[in-house]
């Protein structure tokens, strides 16, 4: 019986390893497939948690860095400002004005003989909003002679401010632009061309659409080739605004559920919006441009707003592919894609057949590089960021959208980069290889920056040499020395003699230094101001020596320059290397009379909501009594006249009155000149940036620039400074004796009180004792 048991249980026990196995591996199966399965919800409800906390930060937070965009001084008109009509339609053209035949919306303008009208586009200045505005304006040489409304009676306006031109930005790392654009302001048949093309079912799916990737694969299919994607405009944003380039399954997997995510959060018009902002639309150099709004200024020089349904058309051509369809490089294929959209604009209703045909024979409209606004004015710019860095943050210029106003003047900038290029061309004939040469221009009485030159060729980006290249200046440093010894009034007048005869000195350094006059020969005495006009080196050298070398230094500080130099004697002929814009600060003292100021590149600075952060105001300190820079100047329009700067009055009106003074270094290496008007100020440089040999003079290289620059100018004449202080006298200047007017050598001068030359008869004849004019002379003069 227990046998048999046994047997039974042993039968039992086999039994069960035979079928046990399978139910248990079943049930194990289903176990780990549901534990599987839970744990998979679990990691996909994290991981999507975690795409949907990716999503709202940055979707919620701050989207772009915006960088910094900068704007030109705006072009003011008035009733009597000189300006052409030609000028002023270059600068129209360079804002991206449309020339039209019935000037009816702003941004466009027509022009018939010498008149022009144009309706302005409004803009938010720092200190108001100017509002659109249609003016008329008429023109009789190079003078506005009218400046009228709209209304029937045309009644004249005081004046109309164009908006001010965009000459660049200050970029991150990654070096994206864009203009942000608000869905409510674009025009309407962007958007409903914009979900016509790249995906028509964009206000019914839910992020991802079926129904377009089946469309998309039945095209490809046919076709035998990739032609139409199945993406939406949801995709397309999740792609560019959160993650990378690369194909993988991970990221098809992402692109999906993050799709869905911005779906169930936000609205539809959001989405939209911040693809129209999002979106690769071009490249210029490393930049790229993002969104419709840049792409339209760097397309067409045109506000989004004020473009056509054509150029609508190629915009949103060019989202299939900016580098393929690049209108620039390829105008066939951006054609051929442009039409291809109005013809899909005309599927959805969006135009009619008449209008599509119309449409397609319109020329692309892409503006030249020249006309593109990124970054027209390097060297500018790049004064702009030097001057910013005292007050903001790189990170905050960079992306926080602020909005720069400078005191860049386009219509003198073009005009000073024209002249350096251009005279340039004739110099180089002579030269062994091609010069260089830079210039800055400022207000003369404001100190306000109205143009920088870098370099020869406009819109170089690179070495900028009117503010960080430093040279030596020659005599451009000489006024500071005659300056210094005119502020002595009780030793030296604009007609002190001087002797300009041989000089050795200690150079300091344990040597002799014997300077040269340029043209190597001593011219004896000399009055003082003509040691000033004619540049005479011995002269000088011995004035700046009597005087003292470090009160010559301290008038060189006086009037600007912050730098400190040894006192050594060849800083007397100026053996010290500064920048044009250091100079710049110099002449900048003199041409206001006395008063030091920053030269100021900028003049305000708003955030990207258009409230004002800062204005860069004037600041102004009398360094110079009126008097002494009164003699100063006098001796510089001199210098213009008669001396090393007279050349410039073979391009520039005689009448009208200038200051200047040419500078060449040792062995003529630099080229210089500095001169001003009564409205303008500008440094001129010519040399070679590898320091060789000129051969040219200060009135030979940088003159002819300057001249050429201030002959296209609206000059103002340099006015006498008056004082109480000052007398003028006629005198006999070679003898520096006082004589009467009508003495053959007679010539007007000015004179602190009681400096002035004694009278020495009425044409330099003995006078009566004491030095005072007998009773006979004073007879005589009295008929005289």
């Amino acid at each position: 019986m227990g046998d048999t048991l046994r047997r039974y249980k042993k039968y039992d026990d086999d039994l069960t390893r035979k079928h046990r196995p399978w139910h248990e591996r079943h049930r194990i199966f289903m176990v780990v497939v549901i534990i599987g399965a839970i744990v998979f919800f679990i990691l996909s409800g994290i991981y999507t948690a975690h795409l949907d906390n990716v999503v709202t930060q940055k979707f919620e937070g701050k989207k772009w860095a915006i960088p910094a965009k900068v704007y030109a001084s705006p072009l003011e008109l008035y009733e009597g400002k000189r300006l052409s009509i030609d000028v002023l339609e270059t600068q129209l053209v360079q804002q991206g004005y449309q020339k039209v035949k019935q000037v009816v919306v702003p941004g466009s303008y027509s022009r018939s003989g010498s008149t022009l009208v144009l309706y302005s586009r409004g803009f938010q200045f720092p200190d108001s909003m100017e509002a659109s505005q249609y003016a008329r304006i008429t023109f009789s040489g190079n003078t506005i002679t009218g400046v009228s409304g709209q209304n029937k009676k045309k009644e004249p306006l005081s004046v109309i401010r164009l908006d001010p031109q965009m000459i660049g930005g200050i970029y991150p790392a990654s070096y994206e632009d864009r203009l942000l654009v608000r869905l409510e302001d674009v025009p309407d048949a962007l958007p409903e061309t914009l979900v016509a093309v790249e995906d028509r079912d964009f206000y019914s799916h839910f992020g991802i659409s079926p129904t377009a990737i089946l469309r998309a694969l039945v095209v490809n299919v046919s076709a035998g080739s990739v032609v139409q994607g199945g993406s939406t405009l949801t995709q397309q944003l999740v792609k560019n605004f959160f993650l990378s380039n690369e194909r993988t399954l991970l990221r098809k997997v992402n692109e999906a559920i993050m799709s869905v995510l911005l779906e169930w959060h936000y609205d539809k018009d959001e989405l939209l919006e911040t693809y129209l902002n999002e979106v690769y639309l071009g490249q210029q150099g490393r930049l790229s441009i993002h969104g419709f709004g840049l792409a339209s200024e760097f397309y067409f020089a045109q506000p989004l707003q004020e473009i056509g349904l054509e150029k609508i058309a190629l915009l949103v051509a060019l989202v299939k592919g900016p580098s393929w369809y690049d209108p620039r490089r390829y105008p066939e294929r951006a054609m051929e894609r442009r039409n291809l959209v109005l013809h899909m604009m005309e599927k959805q209703r969006i135009l009619d057949q008449d209008e599509v045909d119309a449409l397609s024979g319109k020329p692309l409209g892409i503006v030249s590089k020249q006309q593109m606004k990124t970054s027209a004015f390097p060297a500018y710019l790049d004064l702009v960021k030097q001057q910013l860095k005292d007050d903001y943050r790189e990170e905050d210029l960079t992306s926080e959208g602020l909005r720069i106003f400078t005191n860049l003047d386009p219509v003198i900038q073009r005009q000073a980069q024209g002249s350096v290029s251009s005279m340039l061309e004739v110099i180089d004939k002579d030269q062994e290889k091609a010069l260089q040469g830079s210039m800055i221009v400022t207000s003369a009485q404001m100190g306000a920056v109205l143009a920088v030159v870098g370099d020869r060729h406009a819109g170089y980006a690179g070495f900028n040499r009117a503010v960080y290249a430093k040279r030596q200046v020659g005599s451009l440093i000489k006024p500071a020395i005659y300056l210094t010894a005119l502020e002595d009034a009780d030793h030296y007048t604009l007609t002190t003699p001087l002797d300009d005869s041989s000089i050795s000195v200690e150079n300091g350094i344990n040597g002799e230094w014997t300077p040269h006059n340029d043209d190597g020969i001593s011219h004896g005495i000399v009055p003082l101001y003509r040691g000033l006009a004619k540049s005479y080196n011995r002269a000088t050298v011995r004035l700046g020596m009597n005087i003292g070398i470090d009160q010559v230094l301290d008038t060189v500080k006086a009037l600007g320059i912050k730098q400190q130099f040894p006192a050594y004697p060849s800083v007397l002929l100026g053996a010290v290397s500064l920048s044009p814009y250091n100079m710049a600060s110099m002449y900048q003292t003199i041409a206001s009379g006395g008063f030091r100021m920053p030269l100021r590149a900028i003049e305000a600075v708003m955030d990207a909501e258009g409230q004002p952060l800062k204005r860069y105001g004037i600041a102004v300190k009398r360094v110079i009594s009126t008097e002494n820079i009164a003699l100063l100047r006098y001796g510089l329009a001199l210098t213009m006249k008669e001396g090393t700067g007279r050349r410039a009055y073979q391009r520039i009106d005689s009448s009208v009155e200038l200051g200047g003074k040419s500078g060449t270094s040792d062995e003529q290496r630099d080229s210089w000149f500095a001169g001003f008007s009564g409205n303008l100020m500008a440094v001129a440089w010519v040399g070679y940036d590898d320091n060789r040999k000129t051969h040219l003079y200060g009135s030979s290289g940088a003159l002819p620039v300057w001249s050429d620059f201030m002959a296209h100018m609206p000059l103002e004449s340099v006015k006498s400074l008056d004082s109480k202080q000052l007398e003028y006298h006629w005198v006999d200047p070679q003898k520096n004796i006082a004589i009467d007017p009508d003495c053959p050598q007679a010539r007007k001068f000015p004179y602190i009180k009681g400096s002035e030359p004694d009278y020495s008869g009425r044409c330099g004849e003995a006078v009566g004792s004491g030095g005072s004019p007998s009773l006979m002379d004073r007879f005589k003069s009295w008929f005289d």
